[in-house]
């Protein structure tokens, strides 16, 4: 590697007339362009010759970390491992080249993809039927909402506008509830990080003829099993609530329970998540929407169904598309049936593993969380004990004296190779760090990973200025996270402005 190459911008190593391409002769003829399409000025590129280019962007990509190359530990989002025949499928032609608007006779292998995840989904949770048209989790999150709301709407219950989320939840369960216009009520957790039922009772209490549903994730945030969820099920379905559920943490379900089995009504799966397609990066995603049976009409448009008599497949679109009436009402989410793409891979994955491996999931994830906890607990601080699920949560270094904070030790995970895990969430802990493995991994990666954790925790007590100091290996080191984020230099000529 050339060292002076290395770390550039690509504009630092632009020289005038430098060319890395060779346009082909024009054939077509000139044409001008009107003045309101024309630049002022020419624009600001860089002029590289081809190897400079190659070598540039080569060395950039192998400082990216992916689950291909790497242990992942990252808490929250289940990292999970994309198996490459999956992207092979998804990058098929006949699937890739396909127009969202061509004729149903023509897409039926297409539909037939769709239809045949809707049933999977239904039944891995036990939900009656899907719609696959949110293209993220909190997309899903606000689907179910619509639905929720349209649900009460649709027996006169208009005064039902409160949703119940639990203090240790994701940020985007009350994002959502306020977005679907929603007054978010904040339940607390109980010392153990459950849902404090007491707390739930005189909230419904108070609240009961304008609570719409509860939100809740089960694993909970913690990764905590909600061992009362029975209960909660039966006082907000008293009430008249709705339960729905936040499929982030679907992971170590799979095989073992399923949401609608647990009193839940409604509820979203992060297919980019708990079925391939890790979603680092930003995108892309698809959080499909399911519901119990007798909510299947509040299901958005358009819907893949399939026909028995002829054995094919169509949509379903809203009655007054049908009738030629395009002045819609708000039951379409999405243009079309989601991102075909993610939804493709998810099926894949589903298949692959089958009924019987598929139930495999769900155990070793919860097994691997387990193995690291307890091999870790005596270093660093875990606030609260007991069986976790494919997750956990600790509370940073058992010893404070030294002053490394968990952001220390995520920086220095990165000279050790490793990703760091999600860290300061949930904000019930000051220095909260969490860790989850994923089913995927082996023993001997976790020790590995284990090992450094262990190394870590050590060079803490012993040279804690190391630690605080870190990263040492990586390309860039310690970087002002904060000025980054409320000052953002985002193009070369305001960098050279400022420089």
């Amino acid at each position: 590697m050339n060292n002076k190459l290395y770390g550039k911008l690509i504009f630092e190593l632009s020289h005038p007339g430098r060319r890395a391409y060779s346009l082909p002769k024009n054939r077509f003829g000139h044409y001008e362009l009107s003045e309101d399409m024309r630049r002022s000025e020419d624009a600001m590129l860089p002029e590289c010759d081809e190897m400079t280019v190659v070598r540039h962007y080569t060395n950039h990509s192998e400082n990216n970390f992916g689950v291909d190359n790497g242990f992942y530990p990252l808490g929250s989002c289940t990292m999970k491992y994309n198996p490459t025949i999956n992207e092979e499928i998804a990058a098929l032609p006949s699937f890739c080249n396909l127009h969202p608007l061509q004729p149903e006779e023509t897409v039926q292998g297409a539909l037939e993809v769709e239809y045949r995840l809707q049933q999977a989904l239904a039944s891995l949770t036990g939900m009656s039927d899907f719609t696959l048209n949110p293209c993220a989790g909190a997309h899903g999150e606000l689907t179910g909402l619509m639905i929720i709301r349209s649900y009460h709407e649709s027996r006169g219950d208009m005064k039902r506008t409160k949703v119940i989320v639990p203090d240790s939840a994701h940020g985007t369960n009350p994002a959502s509830a306020a977005v679907c216009g929603c007054e978010v009520i904040e339940v607390t957790s109980t010392a153990d990080g459950l849902v404090d039922l007491d707390n739930l009772k005189e909230l419904i209490k108070e609240n009961g003829p304008e609570i719409a549903a509860m939100m809740m994730t089960n694993p909970n945030t913690l990764g905590l099993f909600e061992r009362q969820i029975p209960e909660i099920s039966r006082v907000v379905h008293e009430c008249g609530g709705l339960m729905y559920y936040d499929g982030a943490n679907l992971n170590p379900m799979l095989g073992a329970v399923r949401p609608a089995d647990m009193g839940f009504d409604v509820m979203h799966v992060n297919l980019h998540k708990t079925f391939s397609t890790p979603h680092g990066g930003g995108g892309p995603g698809d959080g499909p929407v399911g519901v119990i049976k007798g909510l299947e009409e509040f299901l958005p448009k358009p819907h893949v169904v399939y026909h028995s008599d002829t054995s094919t497949y169509s949509i379903l679109h809203n009655p007054a598309e049908e009738a030629g009436d395009y002045n819609l009402e708000a039951n379409y989410i999405g243009a079309f049936l989601g991102n075909f793409l993610v939804i493709i891979r998810a099926l894949a994955y589903i298949l692959s593993l089958g009924r019987e491996h598929i139930k495999m999931v769900g155990p070793l994830a919860t097994l691997n969380a387990n193995y690291i906890k307890e091999s870790l607990k005596d270093d660093y601080e875990l606030p609260i004990e007991g069986l976790c699920k494919h997750e956990f949560v600790f509370d940073g270094l058992r010893d404070k004296s030294t002053g490394v904070t968990t952001m220390d030790v995520a920086k220095r995970l990165l000279d050790y190779g490793y990703h760091a895990p999600t860290i300061y969430f949930p904000l019930l802990f000051h220095e909260a760090m969490m860790i989850e493995p994923t089913e995927n991994e082996s023993k001997d990666t976790i020790d590995r990973f284990i090992d450094v954790m262990h190394i870590i925790s050590k060079e803490a007590m012993e040279k804690p200025e190391l630690v605080k100091n870190a990263p040492h290996n990586t390309p860039i080191g310690r970087v002002d996270d904060v000025l980054a984020a409320r000052h953002p230099i985002v193009t070369y000529r305001q960098l050279m402005a400022e420089s």
